[in-house]
């Protein structure tokens, strides 16, 4: 009887988690530096719910620690240069932000970009296989736009620059109609 109760119970749950996942798109991860794309790191797989799109990483080869995460404005992975500069990534632009608050605010506030996201976890092995939820954001939200991810870690303010976050490590480009 215990048996059945259980998978009765966990097939509950099964279906409820599946009522509240509406739409999936994977975006594979690519290394960026300044000589351009690199190796392919893994995916990220976002996923709309009802409590806002959630985004479940299967990447390796990062380095361990706390990076920030955000929707980039343009489905560019490639490099831009400016004064000489070279930008890894660069052609992704800023953090998508539709609604030009010009501000960097985090994943839980309506005041900022709306590309902000939750940071990610990456452990002693350097992979990032921990899920996060980006309530303000809807799958439909990603079209013609690119997941980045940075070097170091997101405090969700303008100080220091965009979170603190630093350079570009990975990209992927997310196709209009994903």
């Amino acid at each position: 009887m215990r048996q059945k109760t259980l998978l009765a119970f966990g097939a509950g749950i099964a279906m409820t988690l599946s009522a509240a996942v509406q739409a999936q798109t994977s975006v594979e991860m690519d290394s960026v530096s300044k000589d351009g794309v690199g190796d392919s790191i893994g995916t990220v797989t976002a996923e709309d719910t009802d409590y806002g799109l959630l985004l479940t990483p299967d990447l390796s080869g990062l380095k361990p620690g706390i990076h920030g995460f955000h929707l980039h404005q343009n489905a560019s992975c490639e490099t831009s240069e400016s004064d000489g500069e070279v930008t890894p990534a660069g052609a992704a632009g800023g953090h998508f932000d539709p609604e030009e608050t010009g501000t960097h605010q985090g994943p839980y506030t309506d005041e900022g970009h709306l590309g902000d996201m939750p940071a990610l976890m990456v452990d002693s092995a350097g992979n990032a296989t921990t899920p996060v939820l980006a309530p303000r954001l809807e799958e439909s939200d990603l079209g013609g736009h690119a997941f980045m991810i940075h070097e170091g870690g997101d405090n969700y303010s303008d100080e220091p620059k965009l979170g603190g976050g630093g350079g570009r490590v990975a990209c992927g480009v997310i196709e209009q109609g994903s």
